[in-house]
């Protein structure tokens, strides 16, 4: 007489596989847990803070902020004409700053001085500097 032997495959439902049962077999076997080799994709590096890249990044942004801030940069309430001079105008937004600093205005400045900082990087990256 014949005995077949049935095995059960794992079947996927969804997002996360149905765990399978445990075999009396397996229960009797020490199970020992899995090594991971490597950080992988979700490595941390945590010797960020001062590295060349966050000095560059915070200079860049804080420069282009500074600019903003003191009437070496375009902002809302100073407008560049054609020969690129600066002229004092009313935007009508609110700011409590004194020198008419408003939010739009630190955004803007902020993100060109990311984009800035980002462009330095990967230059200095290219030329092989960093």
């Amino acid at each position: 007489m014949a005995t077949t032997v049935m095995t059960s495959l794992p079947q996927f439902n969804g997002l996360r596989p149905k765990t399978p049962s445990v075999s009396p077999v397996q229960s009797l076997v020490a199970v020992q847990p899995m090594k991971l080799h490597g950080k992988g994709a979700l490595g941390a590096r945590c010797g960020f803070i001062g590295s060349p890249t966050n000095l560059i990044m915070v200079a860049s942004t804080s420069l282009m902020l500074f600019a903003g801030r003191f009437g070496l940069a375009p902002s809302a309430n100073r407008k560049a004409t054609a020969g690129l001079k600066l002229e004092t105008r009313d935007s009508g937004l609110q700011t409590g700053d004194p020198a008419g600093f408003t939010l739009a205005d630190t955004l803007a400045c902020g993100s060109l001085g990311h984009i800035i900082g980002v462009g330095v990087v990967l230059g200095l990256k290219n030329l092989g500097a960093l």
